[in-house]
């Protein structure tokens, strides 16, 4: 894990009508950075976006329907996990959860369903212009492969 990433597993409760599951509260430890801003992002088939990088906002993503490949790579000096690379799963397939993206960690992502995604963000902050950080894709200094096939096991 990059330092301060977490994870929020989510608890689903099924019956014969469907399901119910709570994604956050204001009261939640992950959650204390506090909301600014709801979006929802819908991606086709094949899409990558990447990479993307806040240095004051806190984002957390929430899959609702189909399935997302994440990267992360930890942008800050200070940190622990400086340099360092993580992949997860989100959506369909993938254990129910949040995830917390703090400032300083590049993020990007990859649909993997051949169906499209949802993606619901809270994100600590309004928009602003001024920390929407780009990075090329194929940054050298990252070295992430987004169309490398999934590893032989």
């Amino acid at each position: 894990m990059i330092a301060g990433v977490e994870l929020k597993e989510l608890i689903t409760h099924v019956d014969d009508r469907g399901f119910f599951r709570e994604i956050l509260r204001v009261t939640d430890p992950i959650f204390a950075e506090g909301f600014a801003q709801w979006s929802h992002s819908l991606m086709y088939p094949g899409v990558i976006k990447a990479w993307h990088i806040h240095w004051k906002q806190t984002d957390w993503w929430y899959v609702a329907s189909g399935t997302l490949k994440v990267a992360l790579h930890d942008l800050r000096p200070d940190s622990p996990t400086y340099r360092r690379t993580m992949e997860l799963y989100l959506g369909d397939h993938a254990p129910p959860r949040v995830l917390k993206i703090p400032p300083g960690v590049a993020h990007g992502c990859k649909v993997v369903s051949p169906t499209p995604v949802h993606l619901f963000y809270i994100t600590s902050r309004t928009y602003d212009p001024s920390d929407e950080g780009r990075i090329p894709h194929d940054d050298p200094a990252i070295g992430y492969d987004w169309l490398a096939p999934p590893p032989i096991r």
